[in-house]
């Protein structure tokens, strides 16, 4: 079982890495810079999946069995910017949380189509997607969705050749980009929007994203699960 794991080398991407070793899946890893052990790609750039798939799939040997979507950024993001700043900002935060996914699911089911074999692809969104974001993060928002419906298209188009989906919607998780969110918006009033009483763990997510992408059944496919300590419930 190999698994191509984007945004690998910190918070959620590194509690999933670090999961998947556990259960005894081999991980190729990305990263937007070279790093011991990880791809580097960096999904601003055009063509960067293509070229990640490309030489994770040589370094697996020719076959990839899942493909876990986990890299994105979180970046402010004020209307009252030049038009031309937020304008690049939508589509640098589309391109790189959207886009690029899009694109390695698109790679990784041709070439399951291809071998014949089938796959999983595990999408990592937010509750965003569902909730909004803040003022600044319409951006970010939105390409969540987008991910959470190309998740649930994927597994609508292609379920019968054995090729499923599932999308995963944190809210909150303690890692780097969500600790400046915090500190930015006044973490306890935050704090008291989540009934759990906490923001998440990476290893809480970790444990779904290893359960979609190696254990759980077919007629899953198309789940969006939620990981958000309540604070928002569909």
């Amino acid at each position: 079982m190999t698994i191509l794991l984007t945004g690998a080398s910190r918070g959620i991407g590194a509690a999933i890495a670090a999961e998947l070793a556990r259960a005894g899946a081999a991980c190729i890893g990305q990263a937007t810079r070279a790093a011991p052990g990880l791809i580097a790609a960096d999904f601003a750039q055009s063509g960067a999946a293509a070229t990640l798939w490309r030489d994770a799939l040589a370094a697996a040997g020719g076959e990839i069995d899942v493909l876990i979507n986990n890299a994105g950024v979180f970046e402010a993001n004020p209307i009252d910017r030049d038009e031309a700043d937020w304008a690049a900002d939508w589509a640098r935060t589309l391109q790189i949380n959207l886009v690029a996914a899009a694109e390695l699911c698109r790679l990784a089911i041709l070439h399951w189509r291809a071998c014949g074999s089938g796959g999983r692809i595990v999408n990592i969104a937010s509750r965003a997607a569902y909730r909004g974001d803040s003022p600044d993060h319409w951006h970010y928002a939105a390409a969540k969705a987008g991910m959470v419906a190309m998740t649930k298209s994927i597994a609508r188009g292609y379920a019968r050749e054995g090729i499923y989906a599932f999308a995963l919607c944190p809210g909150f998780t303690m890692t780097g980009m969500a600790e400046d969110y915090l500190a930015s918006r006044g973490g306890d009033k935050l704090l008291a929007d989540i009934p759990l009483g906490r923001v998440a763990e990476p290893a809480e997510v970790a444990v779904m994203a290893r359960f979609c992408a190696l254990e759980a059944p077919p007629s899953m496919t198309g789940a969006v699960l939620d990981v958000n300590g309540a604070s928002y419930v569909r």
